[in-house]
């Protein structure tokens, strides 16, 4: 984008939100906010007049919820946007349906402390809102349909002796939908997976029993001491690190809080590093679009422990930043789009 500032439209049917979102967002000299509209009905005219390069949304609002704003504007619109959301039940359940829906990323109303909590929103907020600058969101024109039509692949004879093999899966911003793009075709015999996804506690429950509902393998939150075995998804949980250890003849995880590692707590490299040690040549490595590098280091260890890599094409990718870390660093061995990766990571198990 140059020196160009980012366009920014806010959106939020709380004027005093609107405002201090507004005034956060405009502290920082390379963010402009060209405009804020209270509903859905007059984003869509301002989106049209003032062309902003990234869009804020409430992910709640009276007349028409966020989520059904986005299924209506993408297809004909695609715009990168960054849900606010709130820390209910009932809030993230619509933020994983928004992701589904398009957003590239979100950040959660304080719940407590408001003055320190919404300086910190504030600081993520232009952080997300910088990163969705320079996300690909095209593929949303041509209808992502084709991403998710892919029927549950037929396993490989081979896979009937892998029990003792294991896909370990990274990803963080537009991860959500590029991960369901994956486990929602491996078959139901598919080795363990274990999943890093950076989001923060509480999400990623809900995004596993989502996921849970339609894949074919069992997807759950993780928790340590669970075992990785085939049929089985495990997901990190969020502000907890997830690492594979080797207990006998099996495998397991184990998760706790820690401090952040190359910026995420969980962290892609913390769970490839455990990988590269414990499963070494019997695991696959698999990034897939997010902002950084996290993952690129614990990749490399893989390769070199006798692992399998592959990462996501930039085609693709809603942002080729980990992808790119993770092959041009020589941990991933090829690029591939999102649409072949169940079928190329099922392969290099053979």
């Amino acid at each position: 984008m140059g020196n160009r500032k980012i366009r920014v439209l806010v959106v939020d049917d709380s004027s005093l939100v609107r405002t201090i979102l507004c005034q956060g967002l405009a502290q920082d000299p390379g963010i402009e906010v060209v405009g804020s509209a209270p509903d859905p009905y007059v984003a869509r005219d301002m989106i049209v007049e003032l062309a902003p390069d990234v869009m804020t949304l409430d992910v709640e609002m009276p007349r028409m919820d966020g989520v059904d704003f986005l299924r209506r504007l993408m297809p004909q619109y695609p715009l990168p946007v960054v849900m606010v959301s709130a820390l209910t039940q009932q809030g993230k359940q619509i933020t994983l349906e928004a992701l589904d829906a398009g957003a590239v990323d979100f950040v959660t109303k304080p719940t407590t402390d408001m003055a320190r909590g919404l300086t910190a929103m504030l600081m993520e907020l232009r952080t997300k809102v910088k990163i969705a600058s320079t996300a690909n969101v095209s593929h949303w024109k041509e209808r992502r349909e084709a991403l998710f039509s892919g029927k549950v692949l037929v396993a490989p004879r081979s896979l009937a002796e892998s029990t003792d093999k294991i896909i370990a899966i990274g990803a963080s911003t537009g991860g959500t939908e590029a991960i369901r793009g994956v486990v929602t075709r491996y078959p139901v015999n598919t080795p363990g997976v274990v999943i890093v996804q950076h989001m923060p506690a509480g999400f990623t429950r809900m995004f596993a029993e989502r996921l849970n509902q339609i894949c074919a393998m069992q997807v759950k939150e993780a928790e340590t001491g669970d075992r990785v075995m085939p049929g089985r998804i495990l997901i990190a949980p969020g502000e907890k690190h997830m690492q594979v250890r080797r207990s006998g003849g099996i495998y397991e995880v184990e998760c706790k809080a820690g401090e952040k590692v190359s910026g995420h707590c969980p962290s892609v490299d913390v769970l490839m590093h455990s990988v590269a040690q414990h499963v070494g040549r019997n695991a696959i490595g698999v990034m897939l679009t997010g902002m950084g590098r996290d993952g690129a280091e614990g990749m490399l260890a893989m390769r070199k422990a006798g692992a399998r890599n592959l990462a996501q094409d930039e085609r693709t990718s809603v942002v080729f930043g980990m992808p790119k870390e993770a092959f041009e660093n020589g941990g991933a061995e090829c690029l591939v789009p999102l649409e072949k990766i169940a079928e190329a990571s099922l392969a290099l198990l053979r």
